[in-house]
């Protein structure tokens, strides 16, 4: 018989980023009284290095809390695209979600993703206009943007009843009125018990929970977290882990729940609760843990195809070795490996002949992100350009990745970005005309068109400009265009940088380096202002004479260069070139080191 766990409401709150989701969460823990006035740090969710450092969510997170004797489990789930996977992960264990929207900027495209997956699966919505005490909140404006992205994902009148809250995230404030807030986020919590249906569960099935996201602990080993579906299980239960590969018996070495952003131990665990269980080491998300008597495998959590691939491999420079720990190919795919058991979103692949491997993600920040944190681990590796992943349809036809891309700049610049993305394939949507002078564009251009793109738009709009994309689907290719417009200056010979080799390089184009770093034959040092590679020296010293002249003495004087961002960097190279990340340095590098390697591989 089908029964309702009454005791528990399971929730997402998702959104675009920056629209203030970790925030709300905040302002929940405090007001459920799980932490005293000023004993709570700012977001704490954001546990990551990077995610503090960035102000964004990386990975999707549970937490707890108790509201009039209901314990609501709460999932903070990342904004950016590009960590999409991690949104559809999270909602496998949800039963509702907060929609939480900025009263200034609206619904924007990855506010369209996230509310299309929910949708999808049916989930109860309760709508939260953020930010309302921004100068620019249009709250009602929003509220009807809103209503209309709902109408075109799901046409049912219904969705025009679902609830509306506005919101001041960061005060800890809510209401049914934008004009009369209440100063507490009792009215959000309240609503969430009222509107996010209990978790249903069968009392005739056996013991059954649905594997979400991985953890470890020095002291119990590998986690599994996921929601309890059907059937109670404690401490010490013999049970199995049902995988693609067959059956693995555990024995439950500890249970726990979540209390907050941490969690507690327990005996026992019921339906419909998130539950994290340890004793078990081969287990994947999508994996189900049922009893050994009775083994009835869930439904896998369906994941969208990764649509960008990336190849790692070991440090090539001459410099290898002296920087990082970590410097061996298997020690890199094992990382890697590591890595696709906890991200469900990416797929690591050892490529044959070769040591490098190809790691297939969502976007070209998302594997940004990766590398970021091996170098942080002590890794030194290689990157190659991110490349977008193409398919073949039942005619043969070539498809590749679309994205809806939405842009927000003033409005003098609007005609060179139209004109850049018409270069690159991309089609325009429509156009708005703000009050501020400001432009709103809709475009659908091919992903591999926005692989650096993002330098060239900050450039074009002098800073001023917004741009978001989320992925549409597969469509026809649309052709061929240039990617790139200039070449690389390349050294020619191993040494330091000179500041007299330098100087006479700057009327070729922009320098990297700077006098006294390191320099190996095939680094790129430079961007040359033509479409050609130029191979230089950049260690050139002054001959030394006998013979004085007045004038010939002078300091050279070097334009200063802002260091360029592993973003940047990989967002730079072309199909022939890598980024050489170590802990200490990011370099520019030709995939073949030599110049007679070049001539011979170009022939």
């Amino acid at each position: 018989m089908i029964k309702k766990n009454t005791q528990i409401r399971n929730i997402a709150i998702i959104a675009h980023v920056d629209h203030g989701k970790t925030t709300l969460v905040d302002g929940l823990f405090r007001q459920s009284g799980l932490f005293a006035k000023g004993a709570l740090p700012d977001r704490i969710m954001d546990s990551g290095a990077i995610e503090r450092e960035r102000g964004i969510t990386i990975s999707a997170k549970n937490c707890a809390i108790i509201w009039k004797g209901i314990k609501i489990n709460i999932i903070d789930t990342p904004g950016h695209a590009d960590f999409g996977g991690e949104v559809e992960r999270g909602l496998s264990m949800v039963n509702g979600v907060v929609l939480l929207v900025d009263a200034a900027e609206g619904p924007l495209p990855q506010t369209r993703f996230v509310l299309q997956k929910a949708l999808a699966l049916e989930l109860a919505v309760i709508i939260v206009i953020n930010k309302i005490d921004r100068q620019d909140a249009r709250p009602q404006e929003v509220l009807e943007e809103v209503y209309d992205l709902l109408l075109e994902l799901n046409p049912d009148e219904a969705m025009l009843e679902v609830p509306v809250l506005y919101c001041i995230g960061r005060d800890g404030s809510c209401g049914l009125d934008a004009n009369a807030l209440d100063g507490d986020l009792h009215a959000l919590l309240d609503t969430m018990v009222a509107v996010v249906p209990p978790p249903e569960y069968d009392d005739e099935e056996p013991f059954q929970m649905l594997v979400s996201d991985l953890g470890y602990s020095d002291f119990l080993g590998r986690l599994a977290i996921g929601k309890v579906i059907n059937g109670s299980a404690g401490t010490h239960d013999s049970l199995v882990c049902v995988s693609e590969d067959g059956q693995i018996p555990l024995r439950v070495t500890r249970l726990q729940c979540y209390d907050g952003p941490t969690f507690h131990e327990t005996n026992r665990v019921g339906p419909g609760d998130i539950v994290v269980l340890s004793g078990v080491e081969k287990v994947s998300i999508g994996d189900t843990i049922c009893t050994r008597d009775n083994p009835k495998a869930l439904p896998r959590i369906n994941i969208d195809e990764p649509t960008v691939a990336m190849q790692f491999g070991k440090n090539i420079s001459p410099l290898a070795g002296k920087e990082g720990k970590h410097v061996q190919s298997t020690k890199i795919y094992e990382r890697l490996r590591k890595e696709a058991l906890q991200n469900v979103s990416i797929k690591v692949e050892r490529n044959e002949g070769d040591d490098t491997v190809t790691v297939k993600g969502r976007g070209e920040f998302q594997l940004a992100i990766i590398v970021e944190s091996m170098r942080r681990e002590g890794f030194e590796l290689c990157v190659g350009r991110p490349t977008i992943i193409l398919k073949k349809d039942e005619h043969g036809k070539t498809l590749e990745p679309i994205e809806y891309l939405r842009i927000d700049c003033p409005e003098i610049y609007s005609g060179i970005i139209m004109e850049k993305l018409a270069k690159r394939k991309g089609y325009m949507l429509d156009i708005t005309y703000n009050a501020d002078e400001r432009v709103t564009m809709r475009f659908e251009v091919p992903a591999r068109a926005l692989i650096g793109y993002r330098d060239e738009f900050l450039t074009d709009t002098r800073g001023n400009g917004i741009m978001h994309a989320v992925l549409k689907g597969y469509e026809e290719y649309r052709g061929d265009f240039p990617d790139r417009f200039s070449g690389s200056l390349i050294s020619d010979r191993s040494g330091t940088a000179v500041a007299y080799g330098l100087h006479g390089l700057e009327a070729r184009g922009r320098l990297f380096v700077v006098p006294g770093d390191p320099i190996y034959e095939g680094m790129i040092i430079g961007e040359h202002n033509r479409e050609i590679d130029l191979t230089c020296n950049p260690t050139r010293t002054k001959k030394l004479t006998n013979m004085r002249a007045a004038g010939k003495d002078d300091a050279v004087t070097l334009t200063p260069i802002s260091p360029m961002s592993l973003e940047q960097a990989i967002r730079f190279v072309k199909d022939d070139e890598y980024v050489e990340v170590t802990p200490k340095s990011i370099r520019l590098c030709k995939r073949m080191l030599t110049a007679q390697q070049r001539k011979i591989h170009d022939r």
